[in-house]
C-alpha cells in the first residue's frame, strides 16, 4: 500500500460536509492507496464521550469494503465491534446518506457510537466522491 496524507482545502471540506450531512472536523486524512486502486483510511469518530478509532476499506469505486473498530474507549456499547453490525456497511457508497434506524440498525446501549460511526462512514464515502477518486 502507498501512504498518502490527504490535505483538504476549505472548499472540499464544505462540499463533503454538505453532501454527507456530517461535520468535517479535520483537514487531514490518513489514507493508503491499495494495490487494486482502493483506499484504506484510518479515522476517528466520537462515541458518547470518547474517541473511537476506526479503519475503513473502500473499493476502487468508493464502495465500503469493510470497517474495523480499532480502539473503543467508551465504558458501554462495544457491541459495535460485532462483525454482523459492521457488515451492514459493506457495499454502501456516497449515493445515499446512511441513517441510523433506516439503512443501519441501532444497538441499544450504543446509540451514539452507532450514530457517529455511521456519520463517519458517510463522511468518508463522500470524501472519496469529492477528493480521493481524483488522486
Amino acid at each position: 500500500m502507498t501512504p498518502q496524507l490527504v490535505k483538504l482545502d476549505k472548499a472540499q471540506m464544505k462540499a463533503i460536509q454538505k453532501s454527507s450531512d456530517t461535520r468535517v472536523r479535520h483537514d487531514e486524512i490518513n489514507a493508503w492507496r491499495t494495490p487494486d486502486g482502493g483506499w484504506f483510511i484510518l479515522d476517528q469518530v466520537i462515541g458518547k464521550h470518547e474517541n473511537i478509532d476506526i479503519a475503513v476499506g473502500l473499493e476502487q469505486d468508493g464502495t465500503v469494503r469493510g470497517i474495523e473498530i480499532l480502539v473503543y474507549r467508551e465504558t458501554y456499547g462495544d457491541q459495535v465491534r460485532n462483525p454482523k453490525w459492521r457488515a451492514q456497511f459493506h457495499g454502501k457508497d456516497h449515493s445515499e446518506i446512511l441513517r441510523l434506524d433506516e439503512q443501519i440498525r441501532n444497538i441499544s446501549g450504543a446509540t451514539l457510537s452507532c450514530r457517529h460511526i455511521t456519520d463517519g462512514i458517510n463522511r468518508l464515502t463522500h470524501t472519496w466522491d469529492h477528493v480521493l477518486q481524483y488522486l
